[in-house]
Parts: C-alpha cells; sequence; structure tokens
C-alpha cells in the first residue's frame, strides 16, 4: 500500500511534478520509515489526523494504513489534485481523505471527517521553510488540536525542546511552551528523502496542556513580550522591553510589579514569567 522510491518517481513524472525547494518539498519515499514515523506517533484505528503539506503521499498512506482518518491540506495545486487519485490506485476508501487546497497558514477551519469529526492530532512532513509558524499557528487558531507530531529540521526541534538558560532557547521554544511540552521523538535519515535535503530531519511530538495557560488575548500579549525580550537578547530585560512598555522606567516598573528582575534576560525566563510580565502590563497601564 506504501509508496516505494520508484512510486514516487514515476508519481512525480506522471504528475509533472518537481520539487520545488521554495517551498520546502522533500518527498519522503521510504515504506519503513513512515511506518516508524506511524507508530511513534501512536496512530491507531479511528484517530482523526490532520496531515500539512502531504506532497506525493507517502505518509498520508501510511495514516490510512494505520487506520486513520486523514485531513490533509496542501499548497501546491498538482500536489492536491493528484493524491486523491493516488489514494484510490491503492484501494482506500475516498470518504477517509479530506483534502483541501489552501495555504495552511490562511486556514480558519480543519477539513471535516467522516460524520463530521474534527482532527485532534497533527502528524506531518512540514515545509521545512515554513514549520514553526504553521506549527504554532495551528496550535493557536485549533484547540481541537490535542496534539502534534512532526518532523522538521533537527536544528528546529533544538529551538523548539529548550528551555530557559540553554543556548537554542528562544522565541519559538517559550511560545511552544504556551501549549504544551514538547519533545525530540527521533532522527530521519537524509537519504529517505527525494530530493535528498542538505539538512539533518527529526521528528519532535508537542502535547497541549490539560487546561490553558491564559486567554487569547493573554497569550497575544505573551507573545508581544517574548518578541520583544529576543528580539534584543542579549541586553537585560530593563532595555529589551523599553519600547513594548513605553520606555525604560515603565519597562522597570512593570517588571518590578510581575516579581521579575530588571537585571535578567529573555532567555533566563520561562513562558509563565512571561505571562507575569504581560499581565502586570495590563496592571500598570490602568
Amino acid at each position: 500500500m506504501l509508496l516505494t522510491p520508484r512510486d514516487i518517481r514515476e508519481l512525480a513524472e506522471a504528475g509533472g511534478i518537481r520539487p520545488s525547494k521554495q517551498r520546502g518539498q522533500n518527498f519522503l519515499m521510504d515504506p519503513n520509515t513512515v511506518r516508524a514515523i506511524v507508530e511513534r506517533a501512536g496512530i491507531g484505528p479511528g484517530d482523526a489526523v490532520l496531515e500539512v503539506g502531504p506532497g506525493l503521499g507517502s505518509l498520508t498512506l501510511g495514516l490510512l494504513e494505520a487506520g486513520a482518518d486523514v485531513a490533509a491540506i496542501e499548497l501546491d495545486r498538482a500536489l492536491a489534485e493528484l493524491l486523491p487519485l493516488t489514494v484510490r490506485a491503492r484501494g482506500v476508501d475516498e470518504e477517509r481523505l479530506a483534502l483541501v487546497h489552501a495555504d495552511a497558514l490562511a486556514v480558519t477551519a480543519l477539513p471535516p471527517l467522516p460524520g463530521g469529526r474534527t482532527p485532534t492530532r497533527l502528524v506531518a512532513n512540514l515545509p521545512y521553510n515554513v514549520a514553526t509558524p504553521i506549527l504554532l499557528t495551528l496550535l493557536g487558531r485549533f484547540d481541537e488540536l490535542r496534539s502534534a507530531f512532526v518532523m522538521v529540521q533537527s536544528e528546529v526541534v533544538d529551538r523548539l525542546v529548550a528551555g530557559p538558560g540553554s543556548r537554542t532557547y528562544g522565541a519559538p521554544s517559550a511560545k511552544t511552551a504556551w501549549y504544551g511540552t514538547a519533545e525530540r521523538a527521533g532522527t530521519i535519515s537524509r537519504q529517505v528523502f527525494w530530493p535528498v535535503p542538505n539538512v539533518d530531519s527529526a521528528l519532535v511530538e508537542v502535547r497541549r496542556r490539560a487546561e490553558p495557560l491564559g486567554t487569547e488575548a493573554e497569550r497575544a500579549a505573551t507573545f508581544a513580550v517574548v518578541d520583544a525580550a529576543f528580539a534584543q537578547r542579549r541586553k537585560m530585560l530593563r532595555a529589551a522591553l523599553g519600547a513594548w512598555a513605553g520606555d525604560g522606567r515603565r519597562a522597570v516598573a512593570v517588571l518590578e510589579a510581575a516579581g521579575i528582575d530588571p537585571t535578567r534576560r529573555g532567555e533566563t525566563l520561562g513562558v509563565s514569567d512571561f505571562l507575569a510580565i504581560a499581565r502586570a502590563g495590563e496592571e500598570v497601564a490602568r
């Protein structure tokens, strides 16, 4: 049922498809790797899965083989037109695949699955050039997504799972922590892709918190603090947050109200600290 390297090349040739570097397209072509990803993600019969960037369908077929129903979002029109044909040729009930041709960063509703179900899990080989924005946008926009298991650049995984004080800790780390816990879930060989990428790939799993840290308004305010702090990460918070707060003196007042030492740097703060600053900023402004 799964696609072999020969299948991948034949499908691409028949559809006139050439991998686009601009869109970060590297097609997974090893069935054993596909099955390993699906198994590590814990996908089984009855799961409702969202896939972004299904490409030629390698992972899609792996998810369907495991018994999941798949809602897929594909930006490339040629690939979006080809995927249903590939699924049909493999003898899969087409109703188990809901496909939309769209930009994942622009979707405001998830494709509905049989029975009106909504996907609750994201499993994808994300386009590497926009992987972090897609992950954070989908987690922020769709509360029904309770987990994400995605393949991205290894360096991106390092940033997503990093904690305060780490060399790789930054805005993506803090923003991911708002939604839940992120853990590295394995590495993927370059040789299982076509074309072979010039970067290493890895898997990351994000599990959403049982309860959100704050409201949507507080999330937006917290992310604004995070962006300001890491825009000048080597500066002390009293300076880095000056523009965000209005001026340096106001920044110090907000930090003190939040119980944060103004001489600390953003890279030492956890997401709860950034939330405390955002809340203090609202109080000071009143």
